[in-house]
């Protein structure tokens, strides 16, 4: 029995740009994701029946993680039983903007499709990992691309700019619907400090050179001031980071609570995100990577 170590890496938002709520209540949602080489382990295998396990545990029912809703879906699809066991090894903070859950419900289906005998590229797939959230499809390729839509629409594939890293996440958490709401009653109100985005194409030009400097100048997120707003600490980190020696920029990685620093040396990563340590953040250095959730099994096969 083959057992299969999927690495589900995290991912940060170069460029995020959020339109007005239409109709469905959803979202424009025009971003460049970058995936970076802090991952979640999950350690897949056949079982007599579905069994999810993490670590450490995440305080949420096993029937409402997203891996287990992502392994019912895609056997729905398949019309079979979901009998495996799958171990979740958790290094990607929750709530924190950085696609964790995204990234393990993507590892989940590239798991059992390599289990199950389908194509990993099946249609079904991508339509599975669509339904389960706006972030799924993106960690099913990986590297930096440009999507839109929801935020689940693949518009391109974007070279992968080479960067050096800090992620720092405050103790505060915020989800991504709590910050989508506050983006909406802030609009609503008119208290919102309305800043027209700068547009893609400077983030796009940035990675095409594999421009760090460039890179860190076009950063740009629509939803930190709406974070901030239900997480005060996020600016103070934010505040923080952008002062610290050799950062080049920052800013807050998806819906937060985590910000990220792009900076001049993987020496400078690891001093900012151990100063962060030392300020009671959680904090990692890290890489951008060009891939997305990668499967091995046991015997060392790729």
């Amino acid at each position: 029995m083959s057992t299969l170590t999927v690495t589900a890496p995290a991912k940060v938002n170069l460029y995020l740009a959020v339109g007005d709520a239409g109709p469905d209540g959803y979202h424009r949602v025009d971003t460049i994701m970058q995936a970076i080489a802090l991952s979640d382990v999950l350690t897949v295998r056949a079982a007599d029946e579905l069994r999810v396990e993490c670590r450490p545990d995440v305080g949420v029912p096993a029937e409402e993680n997203i891996v287990h809703r992502a392994a019912c879906a895609f056997a729905g699809e398949l019309g079979r039983d979901p009998d495996v066991s799958i171990e979740v090894e958790k290094h990607i903070p929750a709530a924190a903007g950085l696609g964790g859950g995204s990234s393990d419900a993507a590892a989940t289906l590239v798991a059992l499709s390599r289990l199950w005998g389908v194509d990993p590229d099946d249609p079904v797939v991508r339509r599975v990992a669509a339904s389960l959230g706006a972030d799924v499809p993106f960690f099913l390729t990986g590297g930096t691309a440009l999507f839109a839509g929801k935020g689940d629409e693949l518009v391109r594939v974007v070279p992968t700019p080479v960067l050096d890293i800090a992620v720092v996440k405050v103790s505060a958490s915020v989800s991504a619907a709590a910050a989508y709401r506050a983006i909406d009653e802030s609009r609503s109100s008119g208290t919102a400090r309305r800043i027209a985005p700068p547009g893609q194409d400077a983030m796009l030009q940035a990675c095409e050179r594999n421009d760090a400097d460039a890179v860190a100048r076009a950063l740009f997120n629509d939803m930190t001031d709406s974070s901030v707003g239900l997480a005060a600490e996020i600016a103070d980190a934010l505040a923080w980071v952008r002062g610290s020696d050799g950062v080049l920029g920052a800013e807050m990685a998806g819906s937060g609570s985590a910000v990220f620093a792009i900076c001049d040396s993987a020496e400078t990563a690891k001093k900012v995100a151990g100063q962060a340590r030392e300020r009671g953040w959680w904090a990692c250095s890290t890489r951008s990577v060009g891939h997305g959730v990668e499967v091995g099994f046991d015997d060392g096969r790729q």
